[in-house]
């Protein structure tokens, strides 16, 4: 087994190398040692078997710190399931490559591997609504009074709050080790760091900052508190992985593991001059994901993850490097995709693919595989579009409410395969994208170059924070019009940790090195947002409650089972007759039927025009139309209470500009 074992003889060391000529195991008291107690040098005659080389070091304990020397480099195990950076110093190890003393280094753990251990709830996204959020980000505010900021255990205490928001998953940004120092020198000279973690290098460890005892063998274990208790409260876990590329960069970065160990079998490199890495991650290399080792490697992680760590499930970043060949060129039918679909560890468990790269290769509605599910950038765009004032394009805004059937059901793929989302980690925040027209990224020290300078935003008027109450008021009908889509969706919806409190960014689209109070949850705006996190608390509710929502099919037109009327049916300013072909049309209107009798029919009324509409309701036989939802009504949070709920007198509902309406079909009493 690749790694440190440990047993109650000592421990047994190994690691994969093809190319090393010397290989030697240096030996470390402590995290911050100065000089190794022991260096064990490696025979290739016996402690080599193919490519493997391995050594067994009789009464070695655990917490004991270790690195491999491969042929005059100190690196770090990738097998190591702990990690420490107590000494790592990454410009002075791209500067002195050869000098020692000041890598990442590994720990021997007292358990190599915990008590496997599987997720106890339902694998899958049925019904399911993801919370992106960052393990430090979440608590390192003052604010959050928890006991350890910053940490797995720190974000323990904060469950009872994602319980009652309703959200059923997590999606953590990149918890696996990762090199916080990976920063451009104008980011550096400013003290800031990588805060999101996409730059990861041990990817068995989980990230030593965001434990409460970093240089202690605790990694495991703290990490599968937060799962185990997560699961407690009934809270899948998916993590985000970074496969496409490692902290080692280019050329110009650091060797830290993978370079010394094989670095032409893990990366593509240049057949015409093997020292230059191909980038199609935007980030200095791209991992060879296809090479067979390489597949190995990923796969087994992942698997373990899995099985020790008992998570739910995956989002693979820039997941379109996967199909690239050893090449760099796109194949038909990549061996990685496939085999982590095919796994039979991983083939229950939500796939979720960031399904672009930065080399221009997109595979949105495309991505190999049957199985897997992916980020839906064009269901972003589209309601962005519609929800900002973009007219005539109510076709595609139907296409997406309805699972984005255009990308996903000619080959049958299903709305569950669509990760819908209006905001994420990268970009504008809910708050920002309808405060600002512009980026503002100064404060990362690039001259605001960085991010993207189209976001589909709209500033409502005035460009960043206003004490305006008009622009006030539609700005926050606005991010609730954006969330009372998103809900009301086929697909999976993703909320981004702080939308449901209007969290602010002050219009940074690229908060990647910005580990401070402009990242951080800030956790006054619970009580200073409370209208807002009370709607997106109700809005999660209601999907939850109509199976129609959640209903993993395409809308079809035709009749439900049982009830005699279309599963759906779309309106325009008069029933029945939506402006499909109306270049100018901001309106549009639909009735879901009820998967079942007991289930209340709804009635969504969009309306992103300037303008008042007074919308006709649909009959119903037996039953009457309740207002539930209107993100124009000031006088309540925007979702009505049961006991504020009134049957609709008229036939006729007035719908105020830039609105969304929901009602429920019942029959009155209920």
């Amino acid at each position: 087994m690749p790694g440190a074992t440990w047993t109650a003889e000592g421990v047994n060391f190994s690691v994969f190398s093809k190319s090393a000529q010397k290989v030697e195991l240096l030996l470390y008291r402590a995290a911050d040692s100065a000089e190794p107690l022991q260096i064990v040098s490696l025979d290739p005659n016996t402690n080599r078997t193919f490519f493997f080389w391995h050594v067994f070091v009789d009464g070695l304990r655990p917490g004991t710190f270790y690195t491999w020397r491969i042929d005059g480099k100190e690196v770090v195990d990738p097998w190591a399931r702990a990690v420490t950076d107590a000494v790592w110093n990454r410009r002075q190890a791209i500067a002195h490559p050869a000098s020692a003393g000041n890598s990442l280094r590994a720990m021997v753990t007292t358990h190599t591997e915990l008590t496997a251990r599987e997720s106890p709830l339902t694998p899958g996204l049925s019904g399911a609504v993801i919370y992106e959020l960052h393990v430090g980000g979440f608590t390192q505010h003052p604010s959050s009074g928890v006991q350890y900021p910053g940490t797995f255990l720190g974000l323990v205490e904060k469950i009872p709050y994602l319980k009652e928001l309703g959200i059923t998953h997590v999606e953590l940004l990149p918890v696996i080790a990762f090199d916080d120092q990976d920063v451009p020198p104008a980011v550096e000279a400013r003290n800031l760091r990588n805060y999101w973690g996409y730059s990861s290098h041990s990817f068995y460890s989980p990230h030593p900052h965001y434990c409460v005892k970093p240089d202690h063998e605790t990694h495991q274990n703290e990490f599968r508190q937060l799962v185990d208790a997560l699961h407690g409260a009934g809270i899948r876990v998916i993590l985000d992985v970074v496969f496409n590329h490692t902290a080692e960069g280019g050329a110009n970065g650091p060797v830290i593991n993978f370079k010394g160990f094989a670095n032409d079998v893990f990366y593509i490199l240049d057949p015409a001059d093997r020292r230059r890495y191909y980038d199609y991650s935007g980030c200095g290399n791209t991992m060879n994901c296809n090479h067979p080792i390489v597949t190995r490697f990923i796969v087994n992680c992942l698997e373990w993850w899995v099985e020790q760590m008992a998570v739910d499930g995956f989002r693979f970043d820039l997941a379109s490097v996967f199909v690239r060949g050893e090449d760099g060129a796109p194949l038909p039918n990549p061996p990685l995709p496939w085999n982590i679909e095919l796994s039979r560890t991983l083939a229950r468990l939500p796939l979720i693919a960031e399904a672009w790269d930065a080399a221009g290769l997109y595979h949105v509605g495309s991505f190999p595989g049957l199985s897997w599910t992916e980020w839906n950038g064009r269901y972003r765009d589209v309601i962005r579009r519609f929800v900002r004032g973009d007219r005539g394009i109510i076709g595609p805004v139907a296409t997406c409410i309805g699972g984005s059937s255009d990308l996903y059901a000619h080959d049958g793929r299903l709305p569950e395969n669509s990760i819908n989302f209006i905001t994420c980690h990268d970009g504008f925040t809910l708050r920002d994208l309808v405060s600002y027209n512009y980026k503002h990224n100064e404060a990362n020290g690039e001259e605001n170059r960085d991010g993207a300078n189209d976001n589909l935003s709209w500033n409502c008027g005035a460009e960043g924070e206003t004490d305006d109450p008009a622009l006030i008021t539609l700005r926050r009908r606005q991010a609730k019009n954006l969330i009372a889509i998103l809900m009301i969706s086929r697909g999976v919806p993703m909320l981004l940790a702080g939308d449901e409190v209007l969290r602010t960014q002050c219009g940074n689209n690229n908060g990647w090195c910005q580990n401070n109070e402009l990242s951080w949850f800030d956790w006054r705006l619970v009580e200073a947002e409370r209208e807002m996190l009370e709607f997106v608390r109700g809005i999660i509710a209601l999907r939850r409650r109509h199976p129609s929502l959640t209903n993993n099919a395409f809308y079809s037109g035709k009749a439900i089972p049982g009830r005699d009327v279309p599963d759906i049916a779309w309106h325009g300013i008069r029933l029945n007759e939506p402006a499909w072909h109306d270049g100018n049309c901001q309106f549009l209107a639909f009735t879901i039927t009820g998967l079942t009798a007991n289930e209340p029919d709804l009635h969504v009324i969009l309306n992103l025009a300037d303008a008042a509409v007074d919308a006709p309701l649909p009959s119903l036989a037996g039953r009457e139309w309740f207002p539930v939802v209107d993100t124009a009504d000031t006088a309540t949070t925007g979702v009505l209470l049961q006991n504020d709920q009134r049957p609709v007198p008229t036939s006729v509902w007035r719908v105020e500009p830039r609105s969304v309406v929901i009602f429920e079909g019942r029959a009155a009493g209920l």
